[in-house]
């Protein structure tokens, strides 16, 4: 026992650091560069993209120059080939007739589909072109002209309204914003091809016919966004009932004059001469009457949210 404790444990010593004899270089970046002093290799930019060199690839200046040719030659035999297959589908020149408005002309036409009563007068304008063509007025020009920015505006303003009116009695829901759409779309549809059909059993005939029907049968959207309106403030079913009505008769009444244009074109504003007997006249009249009668029918299911 006493040696045990006669020998005392060795003294602490702090280790002594090491280090390697030998410490690598690292990795040289890609591409030539300029070395460092202290032996990095620095980095460079890639050289800017130039026009690729034709020469290089067997090509001369002949053959690019044909190639570039054959290129626009297709080009503007794909124009002329979309053109002559759906340029008589797609009227972009008439799109953009009819979509030339002013704010002025807008606020005039609202007053115009509200207030129809007292308008006159209901002829639209022609204007003579430098080759001796005539063709009509664009919106902005002639109050008469129809458009189609307000119907596509009112469309879509009805669809927020009516959604509107739909939060407000607590039943929206996402889907809703679709079905407004497609009710609006569908009975924009049925106006049209109702119109277009009596136009073509009266023989009734005219330039841009198509987007005329399209825009005089968008302006309902105005006296149903006026009713669901009424309808928000809640005044009771009387009122609600006579703005209905009044924004029918005004719509009737707006349509029936717009479209006389189209059915019974007046042989002094028109850019072509048509002639039409007693008989097709009666007819054409009969037809104006039932189609602006109809409207009813449309604003009802329209109006109902």
């Amino acid at each position: 026992m006493a040696n045990y404790y006669s020998h005392s444990p060795p003294p602490l010593q702090h280790p002594v650091p090491t280090h390697p004899a030998f410490i690598p270089e690292p990795p040289s970046t890609p591409g030539p560069g300029p070395a460092s002093p202290q032996g990095y290799q620095r980095y460079q930019q890639p050289a800017p993209h130039h026009i690729p060199d034709f020469a290089a690839w067997g090509m001369d200046d002949t053959t690019t120059q044909f190639g570039m040719q054959l290129g626009q030659s297709a080009v503007a035999a794909g124009q002329e080939y979309v053109q002559k297959n759906f340029g008589g589908l797609i009227p972009l020149t008439l799109l953009k007739h009819h979509f030339n408005v002013s704010n002025s002309y807008v606020i005039k036409k609202l007053q115009l589909v509200v207030f129809p009563w007292r308008h006159r007068p209901w002829s639209r304008k022609i204007h003579r072109l430098e080759t001796g063509q005539t063709e009509w007025q664009p919106p902005r020009d002639d109050i008469n002209c129809p458009d189609l920015y307000i119907p596509v505006m009112a469309l879509v303003t009805y669809i927020l309204v009516a959604a509107l009116q739909t939060g407000l009695q607590e039943r929206f829901h996402p889907q809703i914003l679709g079905a407004l759409a497609s009710r609006a779309l569908v009975v924009v549809l049925l106006d049209f091809l109702f119109v277009q059909v009596g136009c073509y059993l009266l023989n009734v005939q005219g330039p841009g016919q198509v987007i005329d029907l399209i825009a005089y049968g968008g302006y309902k959207f105005v006296g149903v966004i006026l009713t669901l309106l009424t309808g928000l403030i809640s005044p009771g079913m009387t009122i609600y009932s006579i703005v209905f009505l009044y924004a029918f008769a005004a719509n009737a009444f707006f349509l029936l004059r717009s479209l006389r244009s189209v059915v019974l074109p007046d042989l002094s504003s028109t850019t072509t001469p048509i002639t039409v007997s007693h008989a097709q006249r009666k007819r054409r009249i009969t037809f104006l009457f039932f189609e602006a009668v109809i409207q009813v029918v449309y604003m009802a299911i329209l109006a109902r949210v």
